[in-house]
Order: structure tokens, then C-alpha cells, then sequence
């Protein structure tokens, strides 16, 4: 395994990060199975592990926590805050007020005194930056938290947060947790650059698309399925799966499995520091693992420039952040009077 650093924090982490959001109810609710998931992972050299409290309600954390009982000083533990944790309209965002309440909620899950990365899980309009910020410099100066980032943030919300950690002394982001795949090459534009730009580390998720790049979905079948609810509607969407079809030969004729080409294409990118694997069971983590070590030439990558162009989505990513000036129809259309008097 070869180590890579995240960002300027000088934290030694690897290209492939665990993601745990598959443990618990949302996936794997085996406790036994998921922890020895986690060691095998670890065994192989993987020291980077991500969850957030709202895996399962917290059982995500709680099995981490198990897992790394003995091991912890070994692991560059993250973990994330933002999305409700009940039905309090308090409990959830960005807020200093649930910041100071999560953390240590999540410390008591995952059964340890710090937390290497504290990442924001999603932007908040309701709540300044600075509030944000100022709870986050505040935990990193306690010692319950050794680094901050964010995850699935806006380039212009980014560069937002820097200025204003510049500006009021505040701790700043280190790293951004982005969704990044053949499929979904949107951040190479402006996402990935500003990171660079500004010392960050990357931890991307969704390498494999969704699913989509294991090139068990195949276009013209399970065409039906999503409408009786058997399955998630992307892995029907027809321009995702065109480009599937031009992978699988390129694949083929490089002699990989497609998720070992996904894989490595994703941490090829040099604005990528690691990118989050997300097992479900023993037999997936083992494929990802015998990937670890592949590279792909510049004639395999040329061509998949040509199959799904640089900067660029194939089809929405279905679980990625959409900002209210456009998810909200009253932020992107004058009211109507306004409309008719013009």
C-alpha cells in the first residue's frame, strides 16, 4: 500500500478510504461480519476509515467503534455532522449549538477521545460559515478533533469557507469529500482545482458510480424493476448505461475487471487523495482489494476521455447536493404578479 498525504495536513492516509455507511441497518446489520470486514480491510493496509452519525441512526459508529478497539491509534478515523438525527429541528445542520452536541455523541459511538477528521456533511444555508467554523476551531483547539473538512460542497462555497477562516482566524477546511466517478467527472472543473489550490486533501465517494461501475447492470435489462421499487432508478438512467457499454470492452481488453478500472481511474487524478470504498461484505472488499495496486496507461484513460469527456456527468449523481437557487423553485423564478406586470 502506498501512502499518500491528505493535503497539507501531513497525515498519512491510503488511496483507498473504508466507507462505512454499509454497516448497520443501511446494509450489513451483522455486527460480527461488518467488524471483520473492517480488520480484513485493515490487514491490507488500509488506514483510513469514514463513517457519520447518520449511518443507520449511529450504528454505523457503534461497529466502527467495536472494530477498532486496540487498533485505534493505528487508523485515521473520520467522521461527519449535518443530516438530522431525530426528529428535533435541532438536531441536525450546521449549528454550533448541534456541532457541540454530535461530536460528542459521536465520540461516545466510536468509543475514542478525538476524532482525526470532523467533516460537514452537507452545506447549510440556514447557518453563517463563520458559526461553523467557529464550533469546528473550537473543537480542533480542545483536542477532540484533529483536522476539519467538508463533504459535497459547491467550489464557490469552498472558497467561501477558506476567505472566512481567513479572515476571522479560524481554523479551515483541510479536506472535501466529493462525489467523483467515470460517470460523474463534474468537480474536475472547478471542485478538484480550487481543492488543489488551496492545500486540500480529497476523499472521494462513489467511485464506482453508484453500483454502475461493476458492469453488473447492463443496458435493455432490470428495465421494469425501479417502478415496482426492486431497484434505485440511476441504474436505469440510458445515458449512464451507454457509457457502461463502452467501458465493459475497454475494460475487457485491458484485462481488468470494471471495478478495478473505475477504481483506479478515480485515484489517478492527481487532485485525489483517496477514494472511499463502501463493502457491503467480505467477497466485495476482497475484489476492491486485489485492485489496489493497478494503474492504468495514458492509452486506457485517453480512451475513457473519449468515452465520458473531462468535466462532465453522464446523468445526475442521485444522492449529491443540490443548492436551494436551484432545487428550490421560489429562489430561481420571479412571483408571478412580477412575472405578468413585465
Amino acid at each position: 500500500m502506498k501512502y499518500r498525504t491528505l493535503g497539507r495536513t501531513g497525515i498519512a492516509v491510503s488511496p483507498y478510504c473504508l466507507g462505512t455507511m454499509m454497516f448497520g441497518a443501511m446494509g450489513n446489520p451483522d455486527h460480527d461480519d461488518s467488524i471483520r470486514i473492517i480488520h480484513r480491510a485493515l490487514d491490507a493496509g488500509i488506514n483510513f476509515v469514514d463513517t457519520a452519525d447518520v449511518y443507520s441512526a449511529g450504528e454505523s459508529e457503534v461497529i466502527v467503534g467495536k472494530a477498532l478497539k486496540g487498533r485505534r491509534d493505528d487508523v485515521v478515523l473520520a467522521s461527519k455532522v449535518h443530516y438530522p438525527m431525530g426528529d428535533d429541528p435541532n438536531h441536525r445542520g450546521n449549528s454550533r449549538r448541534w456541532i457541540m452536541t454530535a461530536v460528542e455523541n459521536s465520540l461516545r459511538r466510536l468509543q475514542t477521545d478525538h476524532l482525526d477528521l470532523y467533516q460537514i456533511h452537507r452545506p447549510d444555508p440556514a447557518v453563517d460559515v463563520e458559526e461553523t467554523l467557529s464550533a469546528l476551531s473550537d473543537l480542533v483547539r480542545s483536542g477532540k478533533v484533529r483536522a476539519i473538512g467538508a463533504s459535497t460542497f459547491p467550489a464557490s462555497e469552498i472558497v467561501e469557507a477558506q476567505w472566512a477562516a481567513e479572515r476571522r482566524g479560524l481554523e479551515r477546511f483541510r479536506t472535501e469529500q466529493p462525489p467523483y466517478s467515470i460517470l460523474n467527472r463534474s468537480i474536475e472543473r472547478e471542485v478538484l482545482p480550487v481543492c488543489q489550490r488551496y492545500g486540500m486533501g480529497t476523499l472521494v465517494w462513489s467511485p464506482l458510480g453508484q453500483g454502475l461501475l461493476t458492469g453488473r447492470f447492463r443496458k435493455g435489462q432490470h428495465t421494469d424493476t425501479h417502478r415496482s421499487g426492486g431497484m434505485p432508478q440511476h441504474f436505469t438512467d440510458q445515458r449512464k448505461l451507454d457509457v457502461v457499454e463502452q467501458l465493459i470492452p475497454l475494460a475487457e481488453k485491458a484485462g481488468l475487471p470494471m471495478t478495478h478500472l473505475a477504481m483506479a481511474f478515480a485515484i489517478a487524478h492527481p487532485g485525489v487523495t483517496s477514494a472511499i470504498i463502501g463493502p457491503r461484505t467480505m467477497g466485495q472488499l476482497d475484489d476492491l482489494l486485489a485492485g489496489v495496486g493497478v494503474t492504468l496507461d495514458d492509452e486506457v484513460l485517453d480512451r475513457i476521455d473519449e468515452i465520458a469527456p473531462p468535466g462532465t456527468d453522464a446523468g445526475p449523481n442521485d444522492v449529491s447536493y443540490t443548492p436551494p437557487a436551484v432545487s428550490h423553485v421560489i429562489w430561481r423564478r420571479r412571483p408571478a404578479a412580477e412575472r405578468s406586470a413585465a
